[in-house]
């Protein structure tokens, strides 16, 4: 519990840090803070072999959402938000920080909306050598994704129901991935 408090004292102050360059060279502004819990490793067998597993509520997700200034060439790609984050596991398995491109498009009139993140991740967990429930992830670097539905209570006040997925994509062996599933509420400005 030391090591989590730790690295989540870590991760704000990173945070912070980030945000008050980002505010004072103006050019960045934060759009979304949204936190979250997270079933770790999904893709593993659960405790009666289903094929997808929920009990392991374990993980805390934390991110920041920036809005790109406002320059031709990020229209054209679409006008995604900068995402800042980070996974903390609670029971001491993998955890990560990842920094990628959110996209994110409305479905009609509804509140509802589709998003997609792509980028890269940095983790803490093992390379190679470890056993279940420990990952063999291969690189300390890996491809960050995530994809997700979500609904707009208000101008401020979003819930997101998520999945996301970081690996090393095969470039080295061995990368058995990690694969979260979650619920992140968020507060827009």
């Amino acid at each position: 519990m030391k090591k989590l408090l730790v690295q989540l004292f870590t991760i704000i102050i990173i945070g912070a840090v980030f945000s008050a360059n980002i505010a004072k060279a103006q050019s960045l502004s934060v759009s979304e803070i949204r936190i979250g819990l997270m079933a770790h490793s999904v893709d593993r067998p659960g405790p009666n072999n289903e094929p997808l597993n929920f009990t392991r509520i374990e993980d805390i997700s934390f991110e920041m959402l920036f809005f790109l200034p406002d320059i031709d060439a990020f229209t054209w790609i679409g006008s995604p938000r900068i995402n800042l984050g980070t996974t903390i596991n609670s029971k001491g398995r993998e955890s990560k920080i990842h920094l990628g491109l959110t996209w994110q498009a409305k479905i009609f009139d509804s509140g509802f909306f589709v998003e997609g993140t792509l980028g890269g991740a940095v983790h803490n967990g093992a390379l190679n050598g470890v056993s279940e429930p420990l990952r063999n992830l291969g690189s300390r670097f890996l491809f960050y994704e995530a994809i997700g539905i979500g609904y707009e209570f208000s101008d401020n006040l979003t819930a997101i129901l998520f999945a996301e997925h970081a690996s090393n994509a095969n470039f080295v062996q061995p990368n058995e991935g990690i694969s979260n599933i979650g619920l992140k509420m968020g507060i827009s400005f």
